[in-house]
């Protein structure tokens, strides 16, 4: 197996991850994660660990891990987005077909505030890119 192993570890945490290099080749033959460094996703910061330096190999992995990173979670929030339009689909269908007086009871307020919130930040949007002459 450890031929198989990549030289880093990511260990995604909410805003980013912490970085290990990956080390099978000791005495022990046993994989040790050595933490190099801690990534931050959103404002691109990368912290190495302790008085550790790192390498012109570290930070291009760390650059590449961050940019597919990006790339996944882009992905995720459209497919997250798709996903909710299908759920609003389906609780439609529930409150017209199998809702009981009391269910509707305890979801109205909330469902239509959120609709109505997301219904303003849209309108809101469409027309500032009408306004910017590029709404596709």
């Amino acid at each position: 197996m450890a031929g198989d192993l990549p030289d880093y570890y990511f260990r995604v945490r909410d805003n980013g991850a912490f970085v290990f290099r990956v080390d099978s080749e000791n005495r022990q033959r046993r994989i040790e994660l050595d933490q190099i460094a801690t990534v931050n996703i959103r404002n691109g910061e990368i912290k190495p660990h302790g008085d550790r330096a790192l390498t012109e190999e570290d930070l291009a992995e760390v650059r590449s891990w961050m940019a597919e990173r990006r790339d996944v979670l882009a992905r995720r929030d459209i497919d997250d987005i798709h996903r909710t339009v299908d759920h609003l689909n389906q609780t439609a269908h529930w409150a017209q077909t199998r809702a009981t007086d009391a269910q509707l009871d305890q979801v109205t307020d909330a469902l239509l505030l959120a609709m109505h919130d997301l219904r303003t930040v849209l309108v809101r949007k469409r027309g500032d890119r009408l306004i910017r002459g590029d709404d596709s």
